[in-house]
Order: C-alpha cells, then structure tokens, then sequence
C-alpha cells in the first residue's frame, strides 16, 4: 500500500470513529450495529470491514484515544512552560462544557460496554484509560506547585474528585434534567483546592 493511500485510509478510520462515537453516545453502546455505522458514514459494508470487524473493535479505539489525546496536550502545553492556570481552566472549561451534554454522552455506552460480562476484561481499557487521565492530571498538578500557582495538595485525591464527580454528572444528565449550576459548583470546588487565595477570585467560570 502506498503511502497516499494510507493517509486516505487513516482519515477514513477517523470518520469512521467520529460518526460511531455520535451512535455510541446517542444509543449506548448494545444498540449500534455495524449497519448502523454503514449507514451513518455511507460506507458499504465491505467498505467498513475492510477497516474494522466489529463494534467492539472501533467503540475500543474511541476509548484508546481519550485520554491518550488529552495527555499529549497537557504535556506538550507544559513543555511549552503555559502557565499551570491557563491549562487548569482550559481543561475545566471542556470538563464543564460535557457534563451537560446529554445528548452526546458517551458514559452510558461505556458502563453498558464494560459491565457485560462477556468482554474479556484482562485487556480492561477503561482502566487504561483511567490511568493514563490520572497520569496528566497529577502531572499537571505537579507543574503547578513547582511553579507555586498551586497550592500544595495530594494530586490524585484532586483528580478522583473531578473525574468521578464529572463521570457521576454525565451519567445523570441521561436519567434527569440537571441544573446547570452543577458543573460550575464542581469545578469552583476544584478550583478553591488548587489555586492560591488569591488567584481564586479571578478564576472561577
């Protein structure tokens, strides 16, 4: 295969996952068929098992490239010496953005993916996934108090407090109409534990 036509084909492989990521987050992740993703990309079906087998194979890919993609851009904006802060509220800023998005949640399709016993979990990547996320953030928090932008905290107690609260939001966003202060109460809180006293007051959404 020439090198032209493996660009094309790597751009293909993320329409793909792009257009199944809206299915997986619109109907979970039991309900999108392979026929489903034909569909929503105009691929034929030979089309699309020329680059994936299953449902299983692409929705593994989707969450291979979460937080891969965020840890790279933490670390390329530290590397760059951005200001602890400056990453913190662009990071929050998404974090606050997709807890209400109901309708593009992809929570739901993850705890249905792993919770059916028929998924080998040896190879777990939502505990990849999990790991490489706590790896950014404590990082990131590490660069902040080095910098003393951020006040001296244990790292991963942070990160747990995020990402559970913002998981437990995602999720419930499914089931309940949720007030749109929540998101912003959650990651204030966030931001009281992290940054200095005064810096606080001019930081919170």
């Amino acid at each position: 295969m020439g090198y032209g036509m493996s660009i094309k084909g790597d751009k293909t492989k993320q329409d793909i996952r792009e257009k199944a990521y809206q299915l997986f987050a619109e109907k979970g992740f039991k309900d999108v068929t392979m026929k489903d993703i034909c569909e929503r990309t105009g691929l034929s079906r030979g089309g699309l098992y020329r680059h994936y087998e299953s449902t299983e194979q692409i929705f593994l890919e989707i969450v291979d490239a979460f937080s891969d993609r965020q840890r790279k851009e933490i670390a390329a904006k530290i590397a760059a010496h951005i200001p602890a802060v400056a990453i913190l509220e662009e990071l929050l800023s998404g974090y606050a953005e997709e807890m209400l998005d109901a309708e593009n949640c992809f929570s739901l399709a993850l705890c249905e993916f792993y919770s059916d016993p028929a998924i080998p979990k040896e190879n777990n990547s939502i505990t990849k996934q999990y790991g490489i996320s706590k790896a950014a953030w404590v990082e990131l928090i590490h660069y902040g108090m080095e910098t003393k932008e951020f006040a001296r905290v244990n790292p991963e107690s942070i990160f747990h407090i995020m990402i559970f609260a913002y998981q437990g939001v995602r999720m419930y966003s499914r089931l309940m109409k949720m007030d749109h202060d929540i998101p912003n109460q959650i990651i204030g809180e966030v931001k009281r534990l992290l940054l200095k006293e005064d810096s606080y007051g001019d930081s919170i959404l």
